[in-house]
């Protein structure tokens, strides 16, 4: 039986939490977890998660340790784990632009960590997670997090100084992809085009693409030309967005969440 428990009961905990007790993983794990708000971590019962009353008992008894918390807090929750953390404890932080230094610093020098950067689709067991270890993590450690993941959706390991950069790719863009959206459901509402109409055919043309983008086996330069018939809609929908330089406003959006990132972690 694998202990692990749970510091934040948010939307990400919770999805995590979830996805652990449903899949098959769920029978051979003992979930955790506590939460300032009782409220969360009760809700919680159903899935089998024992709710806990202090980081203290959670760290008592938990090899793995999520920490389930926003980067604002978390020094705050470093400091009231560290002198709990052993050399044999499993830190997973989802703490946005937190490194692993960061933590050993806060906690125990040779803490081991796991950095985890998921997205809020891990609701539907549809995540994008990256994650990296420190040097400290055994590779038996590091599958049992990374198998957690892997149920929730799709999860990738990178290189521990990418974890910044990445945010920007799985981590912030839902919201981004949301925006874009919404631009073409309100141009859909105002030439009087019904709203969850045209919801359903964005959406499902999101989709679409998405899984042309990873089963044709087309580069994205292929498939945007495959949609672009001289002198038709798509090309003259194209031009604007060229004029506009889109993919340059993309790059200096992701530069942006970067930066801040960076200015997290300091």
């Amino acid at each position: 039986m694998v202990n692990i428990g749970f510091i934040g009961a948010g939307n990400m905990g919770t999805a995590i939490m979830k996805g652990i007790s449903t899949s098959s993983l769920g029978k051979d794990v003992k979930l955790s977890a506590f939460d300032p708000s009782t409220e969360k971590v009760k809700a919680l019962e159903e899935y089998g998660v024992t709710p806990c009353s202090s980081e203290k008992e959670i760290m008592e008894n938990s090899k793995y340790v999520f920490l389930a918390v926003k980067p604002q807090i978390i020094e705050g929750v470093l400091e009231a784990i560290s002198a709990y953390t052993t050399k044999d404890t499993v830190i997973i932080s989802i703490a946005a632009g937190i490194g692993d230094e960061f933590i050993a610093k806060k906690t125990i020098p040779d803490a081991k960590v796991i950095l985890v950067m998921p997205n809020t689709p891990l609701l539907l067991g549809e995540g994008a997670s990256a994650l990296s270890r420190n040097d400290k993590v055994s590779d038996e450690e590091f599958d049992v997090v990374l198998n957690i993941f892997r149920i929730c959706g799709k999860a990738a390991v990178i290189p521990k100084d990418k974890m910044k950069e990445i945010i920007a790719i799985n981590g912030s863009s839902p919201a981004f992809i949301y925006l874009f959206a919404k631009g073409f459901i309100d141009y859909a509402a105002s030439v009087g085009i019904d709203s969850k109409a045209a919801e359903e055919l964005f959406t499902q043309s999101l989709i679409g693409s998405a899984k042309m983008i990873t089963d044709s086996g087309n580069t994205i330069d292929d498939l945007i030309k495959m949609v672009s018939s001289p002198g038709g809609t798509t090309l003259a929908g194209l031009e604007r967005l060229y004029e506009g330089n889109l993919t340059d406003v993309v790059k200096n959006c992701c530069e942006s969440c970067t930066k801040r990132a960076y200015e997290l972690s300091k």
